[in-house]
């Protein structure tokens, strides 16, 4: 039963790490990537839509991303979506299609950058500890239920601590190597 309760927290914690350095493909770090894109959410026909539904977003070259929307009367929507976002590019379109040029970043821009990666992997840390903390009360309610002992509770809380502090250093490593990627010049 513990084991299961383990297991079970070590896949959510697997699961978050993975999300969140999923998530930092969409910072931009001076290249062109599509995965820019990734979080950008377009008003389309009163739904929020994830732009990669509505378009092919591809890197033709490496400072320049092309957005081709699948339907044209989405274009304004999606030019307007891409504006709001904090990717900070300047969307150029041309009736079909739309351009985004990737300016080299400020030293400002790169400075802003971080923050936004931090607040990421605060965000995946955030979802660690809550998984541990589920996974503490499931261990607890068992110990008041009488299926585990005390003894067996307190190793598996133990157990589950080294896994929490194992996966936040994953994270942190992703988050410093992000970083570092940022800041270079």
């Amino acid at each position: 039963m513990i084991e299961d309760l383990l297991k079970d927290a070590r896949e959510r914690m697997g699961k978050s790490v993975e999300a969140t350095r999923h998530e930092f493909g969409s910072v931009r770090t001076g290249r062109a990537t599509p995965a820019l894109l990734d979080r950008i959410m377009v008003e389309y026909y009163g739904a929020q839509t994830p732009l990669k539904q509505l378009a092919t977003i591809s890197a033709p070259e490496a400072r320049l991303l092309s957005v081709q929307p699948f339907d044209k009367g989405s274009i304004k929507a999606i030019e307007k979506a891409i504006m709001e976002s904090d990717v900070g590019l300047t969307p150029n379109n041309d009736g079909n299609l739309i351009r985004l040029s990737i300016p080299e970043l400020t030293e400002e821009r790169r400075r802003s950058l971080v923050k936004v990666v931090r607040n990421i992997a605060e965000d995946g840390r955030i979802s660690i500890r809550n998984a541990r903390r589920d996974t503490m009360q499931d261990l607890r309610e068992l110990r008041d239920a009488g299926e585990v002992g005390a003894d067996d509770e307190h190793r598996a809380e133990s157990e589950l601590q080294k896994l929490t502090d194992e996966k936040v250093a994953e994270l942190d490593a992703f988050l410093k190597h992000k970083e570092e990627e940022i800041l270079e010049v």
